[in-house]
């Protein structure tokens, strides 16, 4: 199976935060100015408007290697889907501050950051435009019974901020496997490998 960048569109809740999500410290950052995103960000076992399903164990393994990226102050995304599999610094526009999951849906918080692209995509929900959410990752899918399912290799990259989904075909990039080397750097490939150890 080839290797893919995956790529997924979510809206956010209604005028991009879902109030009952923040922490009161997140709130008095709202209220000095700041800008927090929240909403569901990505969900298992349904099929999508790209017509792929996640496995729920997939996706929580997923959520609990991208936990340490969040830890870390390196969950960073971009305003718009790149063609690339590596976050590109000048792009980005946001960093997520934590993640979740509850049920079947993955869950999360984001911090508008005070970047160009941050600056845009401030203005865009400042202007009352419906801003949504869109995961990026490197995968291989299979078709199972009439839908296409995404594999156990699936590697979380990302969270963009876009404005609504694409052509289906735009979804989808060729991406040679080796390129997930550049994406996750050492340490993350040790996580992942603990976390698998541990699962097991």
């Amino acid at each position: 199976m080839t290797t893919q960048l995956l790529r997924e569109f979510y809206e956010l809740c209604d005028g991009g935060v879902c109030q009952d999500l923040l922490t009161e410290a997140e709130k008095r950052f709202v209220r000095d100015g700041g800008m927090m995103l929240s909403g569901m960000m990505q969900m298992a076992e349904v099929q999508n408007g790209n017509g792929r399903v996640y496995p729920q164990k997939i996706l929580e393994r997923e959520v609990q290697n991208y936990k340490k990226l969040v830890d870390d102050n390196r969950a960073l995304g971009e305003l718009d889907h790149p063609e690339e599999s590596v976050i590109n610094l000048r792009n980005v526009s946001h960093q997520v501050t934590d993640i979740w999951m509850e049920n079947n849906k993955v869950m999360g918080k984001m911090k508008v950051l005070d970047t160009p692209s941050g600056g845009i995509l401030r203005s865009l929900v400042d202007s009352g435009v419906s801003i949504g959410i869109s995961s990026r990752g490197l995968g291989s899918v299979s078709e199972q019974m009439g839908k296409t399912i995404v594999e156990d290799d699936f590697q979380l990259i990302c969270f963009d901020m876009v404005s609504e989904p694409s052509t289906p075909g735009a979804f989808m990039v060729r991406e040679n496997k080796n390129r997930i080397n550049e994406v996750f750097g050492k340490a993350d490939r040790i996580n992942r490998a603990l976390n698998k150890v541990l699962r097991d």
